[in-house]
């Protein structure tokens, strides 16, 4: 058996939580630090970037859940993992106001904690999708699950900000443990029996160790060449995350909240790229994973080229079109990107889909960090080489557009063809 849409849904509701809990630690703490604490914002950019580093474990996790034979429990494991990092991290900032030594430390454990409970919940969470959904619902289940997290963060977002005020350190507290309880009962009701139905426990009678077996699926050409490509196009995907909005500042004069709105619009487009590609790849049939993927690629590097003409030329279009624009092709990549994750996962030694997917995010994590980093350092290096802020900027989203245009070349090398459909009537050789 195959997961149903149902199903599908289902297992969606625990991308939503692990996406509520995740916006509370890069956004309300992130903002309570620097502002109520007066912290350096340095302070939690490092916390988070410790949570995407601790995520350089997805292999093992995806490992264990491949020679344990049940998925479901390392996603309820890693759910209570995460939740108990989310509490923790709203302790920690209470902590802080007091004993602020104490509750650095308490907070680079929760951050750590909140690294691994995504790491083994999110990729057991995928593992099971790869191996039970049938190879036409893969782009949608990818869309299904991607838009639940992005809802997720949304409500969580909204809901906590209009009961959070006035704030006091313990209503703080009362929200997230409450946003926590609610994510660990969501995730258990969601999960609850669909593994047995359609993905029956089956250890694995000759467990090999994990270094081992990890070296096992790097051997694998394929798995490999994937996984260049994952930190290729991944790097370039979050380049621009931390420099287009002091971009739009610094060039073309947005006010605070203008620069924010343009954030949304971009995370507008990148919903309605998603909701193309499920719609396009699974209900219409039209277009194979692969093809998306390299449209999604071709589009980006398209969209920040004209970002910076737009900063160099002036303002032919809005630059919010053209930052929507670019949301839409992030989009269409990034859905199609999971779902050939979720196709190769089964290519190769079988019940290593774990593995493979635990590998894959593994370099998407370390990308996420890495790119951002890249896009910042580079901006501030630029500014030194150039006379203009539009030129400076400039350079570093034309050097995203060249690593998308490679990501494009190695997606169409590394991902199959579908194979083509034969006629149930044709007979070779007649």
């Amino acid at each position: 058996m195959t997961l149903g849409w149902v199903s599908i849904v289902r297992l969606g509701l625990v991308q939503m939580s692990l996406g509520a809990i995740v916006v509370l630690c890069t956004s309300t703490l992130n903002r309570l630090m620097i502002v109520e604490l007066a912290l350096p914002a340095l302070l939690p950019g490092l916390l988070v970037a410790l949570h995407y580093g601790i995520q350089i474990s997805r292999p093992k996790w995806g490992f264990m859940s491949d020679t344990g034979g049940q998925r479901t429990r390392w996603i309820l494991r890693g759910m209570a993992v995460l939740a108990l990092g989310g509490v923790l991290a709203a302790v920690a900032i209470v902590v802080m106001e007091t004993r602020f030594i104490a509750g650095i430390a308490l907070s680079a454990l929760a951050y750590a904690m909140i690294g691994l409970g995504v790491g083994a919940c999110g990729t057991s969470l995928l593992a099971l999708l790869a191996t039970a959904t049938e190879p036409h619902r893969r782009a949608a289940a990818a869309t299904i699950t991607w838009l639940m997290m992005i809802a997720g963060i949304a409500l969580t977002a909204g809901a906590v900000g209009a009961v959070l005020d006035p704030y006091s350190p313990a209503r703080l507290l009362e929200i997230v443990i409450c946003v926590a309880l609610a994510t660990m009962v969501l995730t258990t009701l969601a999960v609850w029996g669909i593994e047995a139905r359609v993905a029956p426990a089956v250890p694995d009678p000759h467990p090999m160790p994990f270094m081992d077996g990890l070296r096992e699926i790097w051997g694998e050409t394929r798995a490999r060449n994937f996984t260049i490509f994952v930190f290729l196009s991944m790097t370039a995907y979050f380049m621009q995350e931390l420099i287009l909005e002091p971009y739009a500042g610094l060039v073309f004069g947005f006010t605070p909240g203008q620069s924010t709105s343009l954030s949304g619009a971009q995370n507008g487009g990148v919903f309605l790229g998603m909701l193309c590609v499920g719609i396009a790849a699974t209900g219409l049939r039209f277009g194979s994973l692969r093809s998306w993927v390299v449209v999604g690629c071709i589009g980006s590097a398209a969209a920040l080229c004209v970002i910076t003409l737009l900063g160099l030329t002036g303002p032919v279009i809005p630059l919010t079109a053209a930052v929507v624009g670019l949301g839409v092709f992030n989009g269409i990549f990034a859905v199609a990107a999971i779902g050939s994750m979720m196709a190769l996962a089964g290519q190769g030694r079988n019940a290593r889909e774990g593995t493979r997917m635990g590998l894959w995010g593994a370099a998407q994590a370390i990308a996420a960090g890495f790119g951002g980093l890249v896009g910042a350092a580079g901006a501030d290096l630029m500014r030194q080489f150039f006379a203009t802020d539009a030129a400076a900027f400039g350079a570093v989203f034309t050097f995203e557009a060249v690593l998308f245009l490679v990501a494009a070349l190695m997606a169409a090398r590394v991902i199959e063809r579908p194979a083509p459909q034969i006629s149930p009537t044709f007979v070779p050789g007649e």
